[in-house]
């Protein structure tokens, strides 16, 4: 395996022997500045801070030695005493003058986040705006510039903790350090987020919606063998137990308003009034939601992946969880952002389904299903934390509490809104029914 030499690091360990040389006096100076630094101020982010967008595989053995080499520098940064925990009082923004700010720019020094000249003021200038976006991004949190409370919890996670977060995570990549195919499809939960991957390079991203912490996603690796264009979707059991017959016990009108018909064991349609929705007498119907981009769970396409699970990739009408920095919203299945892409990358080995056909077909309305040839290695997996070759790392919450390490979450939910093989990490098996739900938090 090719190992990285530290010198994809060495911005990193600069900033650890600068920050240690900040003296306890200037941290504290902060209160007699009023509105004006002494220090010299920064304008301009250094672009060597800058977060781009890695075009390296997450699972490959160049992530693998990233990783090793990322924990040897947190190794040294713990030797060092670690960082300083970030007073939580009072959201940071630029132009904000606090003591809370000196010791703000001295974590960002540690962690490699600002460069080591950044000193110690007390002022929130448009240098340390970006290097809490780099921070920011580096933990899956929207890159606002603002240091409120999701950022505050990422950051006051102790160095040792994030040490041993990368540990933990460096198994699991491990795992996936053999030949995975010239072309595959990688989700990683934790990040929310799927790449397509050929001859060794990522060639697409997207953003993901994934299980909820009680209806996880599970962890596999499969194929992916058939596309289905504009979709029934068939309203699984466990759904209209949990959730379709409460929605109609709130609001009668609710299948009606999501084009949901109710069909019996005859296949003849009934109306939902015909139904006892006090009882669980609708478990005994069928439930079935129209073809239809704009409100169907489904949205206008479905990927269709061989598992025990009952799960699947699905377009989504509900495309703003995209922008949330919380998208652990569906019942097991994963939505995808730009699914056209996906779905044009998956196609692109099979004869006669080029961008243009495949937008052609959805605009049709019609119901067609196409066989993925030849079928594509799909990998659902795990991983919180992991290192890129440029030296970035990379954590994410351990929204499903796999990492054995207890830590706090930084991301929260909004507040109102070929058979697959398992892979063994505690994860909990499921009845094989699939797990969309309906609306904009649950689908």
């Amino acid at each position: 395996m090719r190992r990285f030499s530290s010198s994809a690091f060495a911005p990193l360990r600069a900033s650890i022997l600068a920050a240690s040389l900040v003296s306890p006096a200037a941290l504290a100076a902060g209160d007699g500045y009023g509105g004006q630094a002494e220090w010299a101020q920064r304008y301009d982010a250094d672009p060597r801070l800058t977060v781009s967008r890695s075009t390296t595989p997450i699972l490959s053995t160049q992530t693998v030695a990233a990783t090793e080499a990322a924990i040897q520098q947190m190794q040294d940064i713990v030797a060092r005493g670690g960082w300083p925990m970030v007073p939580a009082g009072q959201q940071l923004k630029l132009g904000s003058n606090s003591p809370a700010v000196s010791i703000l720019r001295r974590r960002l020094m540690i962690s490699g986040d600002i460069g080591q000249d950044a000193g110690a003021s007390p002022i929130f200038d448009s240098y340390v705006e970006a290097a809490v976006r780099r921070f920011q991004a580096r933990h899956g949190v929207n890159a606002t510039g603002v240091v409120a409370q999701q950022t505050f919890v990422a950051m006051n996670v102790p160095a040792e903790a994030r040490m041993r977060q990368l540990e933990t995570n460096l198994i699991r990549l491990r795992s996936f350090s053999r030949d995975l195919g010239n072309r595959y499809v990688t989700a990683n939960i934790p990040a929310a987020s799927v790449e397509t991957v050929e001859n060794g390079y990522v060639v697409t991203h997207h953003i993901a919606g994934v299980g909820k912490i009680d209806r996880q996603s599970p962890v596999m690796q499969t194929k992916a063998i058939q596309i289905n264009f504009n979709p029934f979707w068939t309203v699984p059991a466990s759904v209209i137990r949990k959730d379709l017959i409460p929605k109609m016990q709130a609001d009668p009108n609710y299948l009606t308003a999501n084009h949901i018909r109710v069909y019996n064991k005859d296949g003849m349609e009934l109306a939902p009034e015909q139904i006892n929705w006090n009882s669980l007498d609708a478990m005994n119907y069928k439930f079935r939601q129209d073809i239809g981009g704009d409100f169907n769970s489904l949205g206008v396409v479905r990927i269709d992946i061989a598992n025990p699970y009952g799960v699947y990739m699905h377009d989504t009408p509900a495309k703003g969880i995209f922008g949330d920095d919380f998208r652990f919203v569906s019942s097991g299945c994963i939505r995808l952002q730009n699914v056209r892409d996906y779905v044009a990358w998956l196609l692109k080995e099979t004869p006669g389904w080029d961008r243009d056909h495949i937008d052609e077909v959805i605009r049709s309305g019609e119901r067609v299903d196409v066989r993925i040839t030849p079928a594509v290695p799909v990998y659902w997996v795990y991983v919180t934390a992991w290192a890129a070759p440029d030296g970035l790392i990379q954590f994410r919450d351990d929204i499903y509490q796999r990492d054995g390490l207890g830590l706090a979450s930084a991301v929260s939910a909004p507040q109102p809104t070929a058979a697959a093989t398992p892979i063994p990490q505690r994860q909990t098996a499921r009845s094989a029914q699939p797990y969309p739900v309906f609306g904009e938090e649950e689908n």
